[in-house]
């Protein structure tokens, strides 16, 4: 063409190319004559999805310092200390890939036939158990009380102790109970720490005399169902990899001082995955601390009405009914009505905090206690 003065348009139609692709080869050949018509690298100059440099260190970085940290979690570690650009996690998968810190493989997908429930509000449900392995530095083991807050995921118990029996378990229990109110209802599984219903004769332990004083429902998971209390046991294996596994502790004192570091730390600032990276601690709400009038006084204000239990352990009040327990039956309660609180005390026992949720007018009615006659 150049020899002999073709015209570019009419060559490139020739030859059936594009002008561009003709004009891009004569300039290649009168910079590098004949070595420069030679095919070359397609890759591209640049690529903007691409990864910098100083983001991918900062990944691997986090995945060395916390090893037990997956894709999910270092993207929002990276977006909590404002790092630019934001990788995505498939980016992070992918340079955790080529610096084999992650093997690839297939994953393990979800049954279809599972189902993630969870109850709509916090202190409508805690799940307890206790988990073992807590290695002291003489040899033994210790165990703890764990608790936490189906709605939220709130730990709501830590609670160590030498060995596994009654009288420690329920000291957890209550002294969750005097931190963070009352639950609605309590779900374990049937160890005998927890119940008595399926010993020989069914015997009322002292976990279910607690729960039972206090207006708690206590529920029992099914024999060899470990799913029924999932949240707990999922608990327990973050409890394990970031806080218990590899540890000797001097003491039960120094174990416990470390564990109640770790569960503020879940609490407040670890984001959950079931709770669209949230920290628990923002979806929970306790209950407030019951005043506790006096033993006898008069609870006339305007925030107390007076019920008499009905034969079934129910009280009414503005139409939201809640049950104090069947012992209490024929009995008078004492309600103090707070904007989202219900108290309802027998004589000076304070047997159930619950949420309010009927905002219907509150009747003044006074209890109409039968008189006993001699």
């Amino acid at each position: 063409m150049i020899a002999d003065g073709h015209d570019v348009t009419a060559a490139a139609q020739r030859w059936g190319v594009s002008r561009q692709t003709l004009y891009a080869w004569m300039g290649r050949y009168e910079a590098d004559g004949l070595s420069g018509l030679s095919d070359r690298s397609h890759r591209p100059r640049s690529c903007p999805h691409q990864m910098p440099p100083l983001v991918e260190a900062a990944v691997l970085e986090l995945r060395r310092v916390h090893p037990a940290w997956g894709p999910r979690r270092i993207v929002v570690e990276l977006a909590r200390r404002g790092v630019a650009p934001l990788p995505s996690e498939s980016g992070v998968y992918r340079a955790l890939t080529r610096a084999r810190l992650i093997e690839p493989g297939a994953r393990r997908r979800r049954r279809e036939s599972w189902k993630r429930w969870e109850r709509g509000a916090p202190m409508e449900l805690w799940q307890l158990d206790v988990v073992g392995g807590i290695g002291l530095a003489d040899g033994s083991t210790a165990k703890a009380l764990t608790g936490v807050d189906d709605h939220s995921r709130f730990c709501v118990s830590a609670a160590l102790m030498p060995r596994e029996r009654t009288r420690a378990v329920c000291d957890g229990l209550t002294a969750a109970m005097r931190r963070y109110g009352v639950p609605q209802q309590i779900l374990t599984d049937n160890g005998r720490v927890f119940t008595g219903r399926f010993g020989h004769p069914p015997t009322e332990v002292l976990f279910d005399r607690i729960c039972r004083e206090n207006g708690v429902d206590h529920l029992l998971t099914a024999p060899r169902s470990p799913t029924t209390t999932g949240k707990i046991e999922r608990f327990h294996r973050s409890l394990r990899a970031e806080c218990l596994t590899g540890q000797l502790f001097g003491s039960l004192r120094l174990a416990q001082a470390a564990v109640d570091e770790w569960v503020e730390f879940y609490n407040t600032q670890r984001p959950h995955q079931s709770l669209d990276m949230a920290v628990p601690a923002d979806r929970f709400t306790p209950l407030a601390p019951a005043r506790r009038p006096v033993a006898g006084g008069e609870r006339s204000g305007d925030d107390w009405v007076s019920r008499r239990v009905g034969a079934n352990g129910v009280v009414c009040v503005s139409w939201q009914q809640v049950s104090v327990g069947k012992q209490h039956a024929g009995a008078r309660c004492d309600v103090q009505v707070g904007d989202g609180l219900l108290q309802f005390w027998i004589g000076s026992e304070l047997c159930k905090t619950v949420a309010r949720t009927s905002r219907g007018e509150v009747r003044k009615k006074r209890a109409s206690i039968p008189q006993l006659t001699s």
